[in-house]
């Protein structure tokens, strides 16, 4: 098998098993005996548990902006935008359940790889929340355009979460977000 679809291959066995055991649980034999491979494998690959779980992440990652730049790309409005990139983010956690649990779940350690991989999603979201903001608001003071980004990323990650215990849809969800969160940022999507 060639080294990349290996590694795919690994790395999605390896999110199943830290979704379900958390990461603290999770053991590398049990990853290696699923994928089919030696635990030696997985070392020489990613290095450690700590590697593997930041390499599962970092596909999350990159999967999530990519969506979510997908779905504002074309937006004829700040709050078209807005709505776009939230539904995006809320329908890719219902695609991607296996990943949102584990980061769900590892979200609330403290400290470690996982609050480091999470942290940096969050990162992540929060510095493309600017860039978008900016785009529509170029003259907002940085440190403006920086909360919002923080708010929206705390709002919508508190509402995932809720979420798990509450099913309603992706769309749902939105508007749940846009009818509180809009109404304040609004002003910031006027012109000057």
């Amino acid at each position: 098998m060639p080294r990349a679809e290996r590694e795919r291959q690994m790395l999605a066995v390896a999110e199943e098993v830290f979704a379900e055991r958390g990461y603290a649980g999770a053991a590398m034999d049990e990853i290696a005996d699923r994928v089919g491979v030696s635990k030696p494998m997985l070392y020489e690959y990613f290095g450690s548990k700590d590697g593997l779980f930041s390499a599962c992440v970092s596909r999350v990652r990159a999967e999530l902006l990519d969506a979510t730049r997908r779905a504002v790309d074309g937006a004829a409005s700040a709050e078209e935008a807005m709505r776009r990139g939230h539904q995006a983010f809320f329908t890719f956690i219902d695609e991607h359940a296996a990943a949102w649990s584990v980061l769900l779940h590892e979200s609330r350690v403290p400290h470690g790889p996982a609050a480091t991989a999470i942290d940096v999603i969050r990162d992540q979201q929060t510095g493309f929340i600017v860039e978008l903001l900016a785009a529509y608001k170029p003259d907002a003071p940085r440190a403006d355009l920086e909360a919002y980004a923080q708010l929206l990323v705390g709002a919508s990650e508190r509402l995932a979460v809720w979420r798990t215990d509450h099913p309603v849809s992706a769309e749902r969800a939105t508007e749940y977000l846009m009818g509180v969160m809009w109404t304040g940022l609004e002003r910031l999507a006027q012109p000057a």
